[in-house]
């Protein structure tokens, strides 16, 4: 029997590894596999159908491959045990969830066992990624297995050799969608059919883990879990492997979880919606913006409340972290943070540069739009606050206030030489002042869901001038708000629309009639609803066909 140890600290990469049988790779990990046994509960009959039987065949797939070169892992056989540990964890943390939990007591119960399989599948095959972007196996022969065909096991076994070989791809880029295509080696279909019976939501919640997308529409207490338990394994195996040669990347598995923390703030938090007034997110010109420290200190507070272990509290080091995996640009070799004057802002910010848009705005559908505006300020230019003279430039045929500038004495003379000599003095034509900008404000009454209020109220904010894109309009009977900016904001419609309703904010399309509306909007037919402009200050309410405060 050959025993492999996590803490071994040979090269993983020569000379080689030995083409095993599945029992003999799986005698190594026999304390898991008890573990795991335990944990799920059920007979031994059910357990080798149920679960061995998905171990042995990510086993065949794996093998011995190690999940990283150099860092967590990095033993023979590491790959495995990483997706043993992080299953195990993984099941053992559905104990204390309520899946399904808007269902009756008798579908949860019909359902919770399949909820705790998909659970330990995903948290089994979180990594299995690495093997399509990161690895490079090879016979003595040079062929090269291909991850997509095949298990490596029936591979070694086609080409009828004793070793294999890797190598490891140079500045290889963490892709977690590849995993979805090495699933089905270790999933076969019958069970995926198990898993999708009575319900449509636990096999798309899998597929989201596995595929490292983010579900706006529910919550997934699935990968929730599995997220937490594989911070939790890798940083226990940093930790424990005090022998390794040279000293682990700590924190640089921490990449996944700061980005997802970012992208889940920008779908769920008012305060992170581009371009807004006290926004965190700035979007302009010259790139993207998270205002700094501001912003660590809310990705802090959401992975605090994930509980996940490892999880940096410092925004110098979550900045480190960001650096390292070419996240956020710096502005120079010492200077990693910018200097930016986003509108409105009483003095220059600091913030960080994201190098993409995307990496934030990732499954936002239509993305927000950048300002025209600069915002960075270099040391030494001259203070961006506008100048009291000129407030703002005259629209066109619009007359600005006579308030006399520090030039109007000259002015003054050079107009009194062109009047007519008349005994008494002209009376001086009346300029009109100049038109204020209005100022839409959400009014809604205090009972109003607070969640739903903020998000309303970022919409209505979009119509101020210098806000952005407007994300909403006007119409005959109000206020045109489409269902997919709640659903941005990480709020289900039904919610909003039940919440809206019980305050009487909503123009209905009849007496009885749906509360939604369809109409164009940016040039595509667009579902929404519609709220009582009185609701909204700034309108003028002489422009709207108003329904009888009886009839909303």
């Amino acid at each position: 029997m050959v025993i492999f140890s996590s803490a071994s600290t040979f090269s993983s990469a020569n000379p080689g590894f030995a083409a095993l049988s599945i029992d003999q790779v799986l005698a190594a990990n026999a304390d898991i596999l008890a573990r795991i046994k335990l944990c799920y509960g059920a007979d031994r009959e059910s357990f080798e159908t149920d679960v061995l039987a998905l171990i042995r065949r990510y086993a065949a797939y794996v093998h011995l491959l190690p999940a990283t070169a150099d860092n967590y892992f990095s033993a023979p056989g590491g790959l495995l045990r990483l997706g043993l540990e992080a299953g195990f964890f993984s099941l053992q943390g559905t104990d204390a969830h309520i899946f399904s939990g808007r269902s009756t007591i008798s579908t949860r119960r019909l359902l919770e066992p399949r909820w705790r399989h998909a659970t330990f599948i995903a948290g089994l095959c979180c990594e299995m990624h690495r093997v399509l972007s990161h690895i490079i196996v090879t016979d003595v022969q040079g062929e090269v297995w291909s991850g997509y065909l095949q298990p490596l096991v029936d591979w070694l076994a086609e080409r009828g050799v004793a070793r294999y070989f890797l190598s490891w791809r140079p500045q290889a880029i963490e892709t977690r969608c590849l995993g979805v295509f090495a699933l089905a080696h270790v999933v076969p279909p019958g069970v995926l059919q198990y898993l999708s019976e009575d319900n449509t939501i636990i096999v798309p919640h899998l597929m989201a883990s596995i595929g490292g997308m983010p579900i706006y529409r529910d919550h997934n207490i699935l990968d929730d879990l599995v997220r937490r338990s594989l911070a939790l394994v890798i940083d226990r195996n940093l930790l424990a492997n005090a022998d390794r040669y040279g000293s682990p990347q700590f924190g640089s598995h921490l990449e996944r979880y700061l980005v997802d923390a970012l992208r889940r703030l920008t779908s769920s938090n008012s305060a992170w919606v581009p371009n807004q007034e006290k926004s965190r997110v700035w979007f302009g010109q010259d790139g993207l913006f998270l205002l700094w420290p501001n912003a660590a200190e809310d990705v802090h507070k959401l992975l605090d409340a994930d509980q996940l272990p490892g999880i940096p509290k410092a925004a110098e080091t979550m900045l480190e972290v960001l650096l390292a995996a070419g996240v956020i640009e710096p502005q120079d070799a010492e200077h990693p943070t910018w200097t930016i004057h986003p509108p409105g802002a009483k003095s220059v910010l600091e913030a960080v540069k994201l190098t993409s848009a995307t990496i934030l705005f990732a499954g936002i559908d239509p993305p927000p739009e950048a300002l025209d505006l600069k915002f960075v300020r270099h040391l030494g230019e001259p203070d961006p606050t506008p100048s009291p003279a000129a407030p703002r430039s005259a629209r066109p045929g619009e007359q600005l206030s006579l308030i006399p500038p520090v030039a109007t004495p000259p002015v003054m003379e050079v107009a009194s030489e062109r009047l007519p000599l008349t005994s008494e003095p002209p009376t001086p034509k009346a300029s009109p002042p100049a038109t204020p900008s209005v100022l839409f404000t959400l009014q809604a009454p205090m009972r109003l869901n607070p969640v739903v209020r903020d998000a309303l109220a970022a919409v209505v904010h979009t119509l101020n001038e210098g806000a952005g894109p407007a994300q909403g309009c006007t119409m005959a009977q109000g206020f045109f708000v489409p269902l997919s900016e709640f659903e941005r904001r990480g709020l289900q419609p039904s919610m909003a629309l039940r919440a809206l309703a019980d305050v009487g904010m909503l123009v209905l399309t009849s007496s009885g009639g749906p509360p939604t509306f369809t109409r164009d909007f940016n040039g595509t037919p667009t579902v929404g609803i519609v709220v009582d402009p009185r609701f909204i200050a700034g309108f003028d309410l002489d422009g709207f066909a108003l329904q009888d405060s009886g009839d909303h």
